[in-house]
């Protein structure tokens, strides 16, 4: 297949850099693989995209949508033409991601304590108290060595410019990194020689990294027992939470598998009741513990957080956390980074508007036209509105929206964000793109190099959620700068992968 064909459309590309469309010229870290791939013969690149689908659905990796009419799962897309960062651009990006979090954590150990931000007026008081992710019931809560947001999937675009911003913060249940893993295992067995050749940095030590994160946590010297606890096989991402107990070596459990006596949490076992040291909670706080948030909840552990409380079991991440990636407080993260570590943000924020404040709900809703608006509330892509890609009917419908609840709204800029190219039939077509990378915060931070690359799949849509439509790429962070002398020898069309 080749690439002349392949036309930017004056965005920032993820593969190609800026020029004549009739001869694009690869960026230096993908120079390897646009060779590689337009040496193929006719029909190949297409063989292996459907090897790398057909692996994809050996091994189960699927996802489930809420309201979906179908109500059944679906097989995450994957494209196969990678996604390549070079290291003089991810260096930046990790160490800001690395900043943020740090000063994420300081801010919601001071909002369930001290709330020194809010007394001095650096976040209002109610940002704070109106944000349904605050809980009450967290304040006065010490967690192990002082972390609250253990896991964090941090969402960055890239602008037209070639700078990364942050969209957004995921520090409740993120989810995604078995994807980044598995899409790796495919893409080694794709272009196996280029990989080799790109020294791309690893990602598959990333629940080595997740699990001794965790273990740090154990109340008690000694040997401890973690585990995974899921709603159960009818969650969306329950593929993930059993991939990542499997690779940790841990149980997966439900809230029916635990129980709590003498203020400790057990497990149940066919050996008798197990105590339980450190739970890996990838359910949303209100269903947790039915004695302290919903009462209606079958999902959670009855008495779970008063054993938190009290130290008796550790938390990842902890209940609570949500407040910090509230859409409302993060127009306010660069100040809460200046606050708590006197520095400026090493990654910018999206500028962006609070519908809150009355000046800036007036410049909003003159211009929704051109604006993306978001509800606070929502995730998953659901509720936005893209004003360059609405009617004029869906803009008054949501005007009158923000008027009757405009706390509930913020307002960015539309980005020209970057794309990257994905196999169509025969050729290739640029589709926008994200990046979460995931970070783990403890006393040995580690961030996974590179992270899941999500793809708008809908030509023209900036929207890459995987319940929108959206699907994915692997991503290489590349170890060293790109060697222009080195090539890649002949590859093989390899056979779908089974499971390592």
């Amino acid at each position: 297949m080749k690439c002349s064909s392949y036309d930017n459309e004056g965005f920032y590309d993820e593969v190609f850099c800026p020029g004549d469309p009739a001869n694009p010229t690869p960026r230096p870290g993908a120079r390897m693989l646009v060779e590689r791939i337009e040496s193929l013969m006719s029909g190949d690149l297409a063989r292996r995209q459907q090897a790398a689908e057909m692996a994809l659905y050996n091994l189960g990796i699927t996802f489930n949508v809420y309201g979906s009419e179908e109500a059944e799962e679906k097989i995450f897309p994957f494209d196969i033409i990678p996604r390549i960062i070079e290291v003089k651009e991810w260096l930046p990006i990790e160490k800001g991601l690395g900043q943020r979090i740090k000063a994420l954590n300081l801010f919601l150990d001071d909002i369930y304590h001290d709330q020194k931000i809010i007394r001095d007026g650096i976040v209002p008081e109610d940002i704070i108290s109106g944000c349904p992710a605050f809980r009450p019931e967290c304040v006065g809560i010490d967690p192990p060595l002082g972390i609250w947001c253990h896991i964090t999937g941090t969402d960055l675009v890239r602008d037209g410019d070639g700078e990364f911003y942050v969209l957004e913060d995921n520090l409740r249940c993120p989810s995604g990194v078995s994807y980044v893993i598995e899409n790796r295992h495919i893409l080694k067995r794709t272009f196996p020689n280029v990989f080799r050749a790109s020294n791309v940095r690893p990602v598959d030590d990333y629940c080595i990294h997740l699990l001794d994160s965790l273990q740090q946590l154990a109340p008690l010297i000694g040997f401890p027992n973690v585990v995974v606890l899921t709603p159960g096989p009818f969650n969306s991402a329950y593929y993930e939470h059993a991939f990542l107990a499997q690779q940790m070596g841990v149980e997966l459990v439900e809230g029916k598998d635990l129980f709590t006596q003498d203020g400790s949490v057990y497990m149940r076992t066919t050996r008798g009741p197990k105590r339980v040291d450190v739970i890996y909670r990838r359910i949303d706080d209100d269903f947790i513990d039915p004695l302290v948030f919903r009462p209606d909840s079958a999902l959670g552990v009855p008495g779970l957080m008063e054993s938190f409380r009290a130290g008796r079991v550790a938390l990842a991440n902890a209940p609570g956390t949500g407040v910090a990636d509230d859409k409302a407080v993060y127009a306010y993260v660069p100040d809460i980074i200046r606050y708590y570590l006197d520095e400026d943000p090493i990654l910018p924020n999206v500028p962006t508007y609070l519908c809150r404040r009355e000046t800036e709900l007036d410049h909003v809703l003159k211009n929704l036209h051109e604006l993306v608006v978001k509800p606070v509330s929502e995730s998953g892509g659901y509720g936005i509105l893209v004003g360059p890609h609405s009617t004029k009917q869906q803009r008054e419908e949501y005007a009158a929206k923000i008027r009757a609840n405009p706390k509930n709204y913020i307002a960015q800029p539309t980005l020209s964000l970057s794309r990257a190219p994905i196999i169509v039939d025969d050729h290739f077509e640029g589709r926008h793109v994200d990046l979460r990378p995931f970070i783990l915060h403890g006393p040995d931070p580690y961030i996974l190099p590179g992270g899941l690359t999500r793809v708008a799949l809908k030509k023209g849509s900036l929207v890459v959620n995987s319940s929108q439509g959206g699907g994915s790429k692997d991503t290489w962070v590349l170890e060293t700068e790109p060697d222009r002398a080195v090539t890649f020898t002949d590859e093989a069309v390899l056979p779908p992968v089974e499971h390592e």
